[in-house]
């Protein structure tokens, strides 16, 4: 292979950041590696995405104990990655009662959930340090289908699923006194857009919804936080773009009888000159091609990525 796999060069240690949001809503941001959010109520507390292992939450809890020493009661899946799910164990210990998913997130666990880790871990190994101590899957205790909301004391949560995106099973976190959104990887800006397991047709709908409901800031998946309404609108629009400009790309190759390669080259002549610099894209436009491709070609649900098919892909695309 030309090129090292997915992200399997990239070594560097991100730093962190714990910034306020509000009274109550706080950002867990890592300069474009997965970022995480967390809620503070009267007598609890909400996670929304856990880190990839129970050593990496470490550092996430260190910093909300910073802040408060509430049990940390909610653990929330913005969606089944095993990047974003799999330090779910180490919130026990810190007073967690409930992990919350939507219907979508827990019939893709079912579906694909041991594929999955063993692919992801592939892919990133220094997002998984310490992957010894996950001790497996992260199942949800409690499951909704649209909307879940929630008290925190005072303090209103909505958990909506409001279309599907990034996966079929998309869930945001709302505060509506605050007009504070968690978007997960729903939306992303300043890196690349993972679309491997996206619904492309269909997402630039949901984003439209999410845009419909005004936030003034707003947590994307990666990327720095967005603390200003004019910037809630950036990361959207920045999403929207990757995601038409893929698939739009791929439509019209398919069409014309191209294949998987010659789309892939296609494509990065249409997106390198605007998102080719932003951090993960190498990693994140072999996955989206082939998603986009096989959407395109009418694979309506996303097929199942293996750590074998992975490399597969890599090599077909890369050398």
């Amino acid at each position: 292979m030309s090129k090292q796999f997915a992200s399997q060069a990239d070594l560097a240690e991100k730093k962190t950041e714990f910034i306020q949001l509000s009274a109550n809503a706080y950002a867990y941001t890592a300069e474009g590696d997965p970022n995480s959010g967390v809620i503070i109520g009267d007598e609890a507390c909400m996670v929304i995405d856990t880190t990839a292992t129970p050593l990496m939450a470490q550092d996430l809890i260190r910093n909300i104990r910073t802040v408060t020493d509430k049990p940390i009661k909610y653990v929330v899946l913005s969606h089944y990655h095993a990047v974003r799910v799999l330090g779910a164990s180490a919130y026990a210990k810190e007073g967690a009662t409930e992990i919350i998913a939507s219907r979508g997130t827990w019939d893709l666990i079912v579906e694909r959930g041991e594929a999955d880790m063993k692919s992801e871990i592939e892919r990133f190994p220094r997002l998984f340090a310490g992957v010894e101590s996950v001790p497996g899957l992260t199942w949800p205790t409690m499951v909704f289908e649209r909307e879940l909301t929630l008290h925190l004391g005072k303090l209103e949560v909505k958990l909506m699923h409001i279309g599907p995106g990034h996966t079929r099973g998309d869930t945001i976190a709302w505060i509506p006194s605050q007009k504070i959104c968690f978007s997960g990887d729903l939306v992303e800006y300043m890196a690349g857009v993972y679309t491997g397991d996206a619904h492309l047709e269909e997402w630039p709908d949901t984003l439209e919804r999410l845009r419909a409901m005004g936030a003034e800031k707003l947590v994307p998946g990666r990327g720095p936080a967005m603390t200003n309404r004019a910037d809630c609108e950036k990361a959207i629009e920045y999403t929207r773009k990757w995601v038409t400009d893929l698939y739009q790309t791929a439509r019209a190759g398919v069409a014309a009888g191209k294949s998987l390669k010659e789309v892939f080259t296609d494509t990065r002549k249409v997106m390198d000159p605007v998102f080719g610099s932003v951090f993960i894209y190498e990693h994140c436009l072999p996955f989206d091609v082939s998603r986009a491709f096989d959407e395109a070609s009418g694979i309506k649900h996303p097929r199942i990525w293996t750590a074998q098919r992975d490399l597969e892909m890599w090599q077909s695309l890369q050398s």
